[in-house]
């Protein structure tokens, strides 16, 4: 598998994807069950799911691929493997607030080095190049061929002013505390990996997640934020976010384009 297959790819399944998502929530009504950790999954991130994954296994069958709603592949583990959050966001779904996303991310070695975010709700698709630039694609994004795209690149920050993104659905007073330690000129909330995307076209400086997330609801952001000039690292220690972590949960992490002087935890 090369870079310049996989974009391709990934770009198309998100697309599709999206359409499959929207068709069912612009419906009258869709099921909604509770999974094991009492987290919400809808009939919209199963179908996305199963249409992801069986393009992703039929393009690269030698790849791993690890995505939330099969428990089997939580289990797996590889130095380079595909990741998948069919439906980031479901909360936002749920209640129709259209901040959800379609997310495919390739890592290598702990890293996210490619990846894809796609907003069906609002039209922004979000994605790396074969050569690792991160891009935000305009126009009508067919699926077959690849419309006019824009390289991204995060803000200069200014230390004084600060924009701050935070979740929509897990805002909490820990989050509100380390914001806080900021100068703080504008703050909003979004939902899904739209955060990481909206620090990699320089609408926002920083996102602190101080709450429980998985690999694969951060790693295609991370890879679009990383082509940008972003980063991404742990809120203990300011080190690197690693993946591929045994049962692929995240600690608490800091999203930030790198002229924001990062305060301690």
């Amino acid at each position: 598998m090369t870079y310049d297959d996989l974009i391709p790819v990934i770009r198309r399944l998100a697309l599709e994807a999206g359409d499959k998502i929207m068709e069912i929530y612009n419906s009258d009504d869709f099921d909604v069950k509770v999974k094991s950790d009492d987290s919400p999954v809808t009939e919209a991130d199963e179908a996305a799911d199963a249409l992801i994954s069986a393009g992703l296994r039929a393009a690269f069958p030698d790849v791993l691929l690890v995505t939330e709603e099969q428990a089997t592949s939580h289990s797996t583990k590889g130095d380079t493997f595909l990741i998948v959050d069919p439906l980031d966001g479901t909360k936002e779904f749920i209640h129709r607030r259209g901040d959800f996303t379609v997310n495919i991310a390739l890592v290598e070695n702990g890293t996210p080095t490619r990846g894809v975010v796609y907003a069906p709700a609002k039209g922004r698709m979000f994605f790396t190049l074969a050569d690792g630039q991160s891009v935000e694609e305009t126009g009508s994004l067919d699926k077959e061929a690849m419309g006019t795209v824009q390289p991204i690149s995060v803000s200069k920050a200014d230390n004084s002013a600060l924009l701050v993104v935070a979740s929509k659905s897990h805002r909490d007073q820990a989050t509100d505390d380390y914001i806080n330690k900021y100068n703080v000129k504008d703050s909003k909330s979004a939902g899904s990996s739209l955060k990481f995307c909206l620090v990699a076209t320089g609408e926002a400086d920083i996102y602190p997640r101080v709450g429980r997330t998985m690999e694969w609801d951060t790693a295609a952001g991370h890879a679009v934020l990383a082509g940008a000039g972003g980063r991404v690292v742990r809120f203990d220690d300011h080190t690197p976010l690693q993946y591929g972590k045994d049962g692929y949960a995240n600690p608490f992490f800091i999203a930030y384009a790198p002229d924001v002087e990062l305060m301690e935890a």
